[in-house]
């Protein structure tokens, strides 16, 4: 292995980049789903030719798409081993959640990069689909008790086989999908990304040549890893706990435990989640592959500064029970994999928090509630609207959590109101902050959001996937916790809720009934009391609490026109924290 000089490093690392970062662009501009073209739940990366290894990702894209890929393009490397190998040419298609990661709309393309007759790496992209079958449009079923129920699952077979186009693929595809024409241009997306990727990557190898790219990416590994055994041989050695619960499964309302026994020794961290659940019916289960890219990103969040690769993962051993909640095979269901995710980002975010006040930030509001809605228009055409929602983000030592920011598995964006709109026949009538809705702390929580939306069409099939009914988002540190998830729904006969608080499939609504969606906040980081009473009054001005809120969480004195009474605070919190 050749020495590579850092200013060449810093380069290919630039350029390596700047390559997946393309590919994302490239189907950002050309997919025909919102979920990809403006949400960007989409990702790109360059993987080892050998193992399957995380070497680059973008970042634009999901990082717990990037993180479960690995374990994707090593299924199509035993896969294409036991049929005779890797050709040039060759694109691999599938969605098996259980070998690749997620859930059954992420359809994932593989590409080996061929130099002298050998593959070099592995560029891959996946990306969420608007409608794969199953029973619920969108895919999100709260009542699976199976996959198939779930949508149409693939495993790992060629698209293209030494070049050749396969049809007869796309064909079975688009012959199980409610919305095909969708699907056909978010695929002919995800191939365009990965001509450009080919095209770019081979470029850099004749530039630079193929020994010290590959030497580059080695030392790239090699460093995270490094990077990462001396942040955890920063941290204090010993063993601290986190659980945090899921509502129910969907199918039992009964809650689900996530459990980490997180230990620090010898410069090696263990996770440890054999205290969680074991896999229930309902569609909350994730495999192991899921379960370790979540952790990936939940360490990418604290320890910002080591590099985005498999290295990250070198000093980090994991105990998962198989057949537990966070290691299922097929055919238990794992539809609703985002939700669990979340709370696994949660526990890890808990935990460090006891080792590393300073690096952890609470957790943040903890569901995407997906919402489906499905009707017909006036013409007879069939129309889906999926779309996911945003919440707060948990506080940290350095400021409030952000407001109305999308979820920290992903840097996938919320949907614009405008591009729903104008694409399914909706109305919002209301998209705002929710006041009250952050964790109160020293440093609080950030706002969740109010959405109501009114349907315009005769009438439709509303589906809801959702968390944090129950269990609200934590605090840390003595911070409080967010306000907890709230739907409801309109009928002839007034306003409902879900039966299982946060989950429904079969809601019919008709022409100017509407739904309510209000997410939860983030976390509160430290003692509410110890809050500047100049940043509670801003809160206030602002609307983002109100006067009952200041007084109950923030222990300040509010005068009779709503301002804030310094010294009566002062003695107010002089009092409380004597007793």
């Amino acid at each position: 292995m050749m020495a590579i000089d850092p200013v060449t490093l810093a380069i290919l690392k630039g350029r390596l980049e700047q390559i997946a970062d393309e590919m994302d662009a490239t189907l950002f501009r050309s997919a025909f789903n919102p979920i990809i073209a403006e949400a960007h739940d989409a990702s790109h990366g360059i993987y080892d030719a050998q193992t399957g290894d995380t070497l680059v990702q973008g970042k634009s894209g999901l990082p717990i798409f990037v993180g479960v890929m690995a374990f994707a393009v090593k299924a199509v490397i035993d896969k294409a081993t036991a049929q005779g190998g890797l050709n040039e040419g060759d694109v691999w298609i599938f969605n098996d959640p259980y070998v690749g990661g997620t859930h059954l709309s992420d359809f994932r393309l593989v590409k080996p990069i061929f130099r002298d007759g050998k593959v070099f790496c592995f560029l891959a992209s996946v990306g969420h689909w608007h409608d794969v079958g199953g029973n619920v449009p969108g895919n999100y079923n709260p009542a699976a008790t199976e996959c198939f129920q779930e949508g149409m699952l693939i495993p790992p077979v060629k698209l293209y086989d030494k070049g050749v186009y396969r049809s007869d693929v796309v064909d079975i595809l688009s012959a199980n999908s409610r919305l095909p024409l969708s699907l056909y241009g978010d695929l002919n997306g995800q191939i365009n990304a990965l001509d450009l990727g080919e095209k770019r990557m081979k470029a850099l190898l004749d530039e630079y040549g193929d020994a010290v790219l590959a030497d580059s990416l080695g030392e790239l590994k090699s460093r995270a890893a490094d990077m990462m055994r001396a942040q955890i041989s920063g941290l204090p050695e010993g063993t601290v706990s986190a659980e945090d619960f899921l509502d129910n499964d969907g199918i039992k309302d009964e809650p689900l435990k996530i459990a980490l026994d997180l230990t620090i020794e010898n410069g090696r961290m263990v996770m440890d989640f054999t205290r969680s659940s074991p896999a229930c019916a309902g569609p909350v289960n994730i495999s192991r592959a899921t379960t370790i890219a979540a952790c990936y990103v939940a360490l990418k969040h604290i320890f910002g500064d080591v590099p985005a690769n498999a290295g990250v993962l070198e000093p980090v051993d994991f105990k998962i029970d198989d057949d537990s909640l966070l290691s299922v095979k097929a055919p238990k269901p794992v539809g609703g994999y985002t939700e669990t995710i979340m709370r696994l980002i949660d526990v890890v975010f808990q935990a460090i928090s006891q080792l590393a006040p300073k690096d952890a930030m609470a957790p943040a509001y903890g569901t995407i509630n997906a919402l489906s809605l499905a009707g017909h228009r006036a013409d007879g055409k069939r129309w889906v609207m999926f779309s996911f929602f945003g919440g707060g983000h948990g506080a940290h030592a350095g400021g409030d959590g952000l407001n109305h920011g999308n979820a920290p598995i992903s840097t996938a964006t919320i949907p614009p109101l405008e591009i729903l709109e104008s694409a399914y026949p909706v109305r919002f009538t209301q998209w705002a902050l929710r006041p009250d809705s952050g964790g109160p702390g020293t440093t609080r929580g950030g706002l969740g959001a109010t959405y109501e939306i009114e349907l315009l069409e005769q009438d439709a099939d509303v589906f809801l996937f959702g968390e944090r009914g129950k269990y609200a988002p934590k605090g840390i540190l003595g911070g409080g916790d967010a306000a907890l998830n709230r739907f409801t729904y309109e009928q002839a006969d007034g306003d409902h809720t879900p039966p299982m608080t946060s989950k429904m499939i079969g809601i019919h609504i008709e022409r100017g009934q509407k739904l309510k969606l209000e997410t939860p906040g983030g976390g509160g980081y430290g003692d509410p009391r110890l809050r500047d009473p100049e940043a509670v009054a801003r809160d206030l001005a602002l609307g983002y609490i109100t006067p009952e809120a200041a007084t109950r969480d923030f222990s300040v004195a509010l005068t009779a026109d709503g301002s804030i009474d310094m010294t009566k605070t002062a003695d107010l919190r002089r009092q409380e924290a004597a007793e």
